[in-house]
């Protein structure tokens, strides 16, 4: 079974800007349930379908398959419902592990969070200055819940807290 333990973040300040390339992501969802997800995604030039069960605390279970870009982009086009996720994807090597920092942009403009994937749920690893407060649990950070109720709906910059 494939199993995916991530941890999300809100970011400080700027630090991590300039640090590496973005690549421009667009995804819808065919199912967004809180018990599982079927998602579309086109990563740059690669298509992909994600299939993925509910999360246990940082924990689910993930399968991810690459698909032709062509079938991927009628997917989304014909089959995911609007809105859909537009974001720029930037990976930033910390300390020996990797940061996926996500820029949003149409509906959830001004949202950029980072995520770390961990081999274990309570994984040590350093934070860079960069790394605000942990939204791991919070479900209105999921890209798929993001296209139900998109980041510009929201009342307040960080989701009214």
């Amino acid at each position: 079974m494939g199993q995916e333990i991530e941890r999300k973040f809100l970011l400080t300040g700027d630090g991590w800007q300039g640090l590496a390339e973005g690549i421009e992501y667009r995804q819808g969802y065919l199912c967004a349930s809180k018990e599982r997800s079927v998602r579309i995604r086109i990563a740059g030039n690669k298509g992909f379908l994600t299939i993925k069960g509910a999360t246990i605390g940082a924990v689910r279970s993930e399968y991810e398959y690459e698909i032709p870009l062509a079938d991927a982009r009628s997917l989304l086009d014909s089959l995911c419902p609007q809105p859909q996720i537009e974001k720029k994807r930037y990976t930033i090597p910390y300390r020996g592990f990797n940061w996926e920092i996500d820029e949003f942009f149409g509906l959830n403009a001004g949202l950029i969070v980072a995520e770390i994937e961990l081999e274990a749920e309570n994984q040590v690893f350093e934070r860079p200055e960069w790394i605000g407060k942990e939204v791991t649990g919070d479900p209105r950070y999921y890209n798929a819940a993001l296209c139900i109720a998109p980041y510009s709906s929201w009342k307040t910059s960080e989701g009214g807290d």
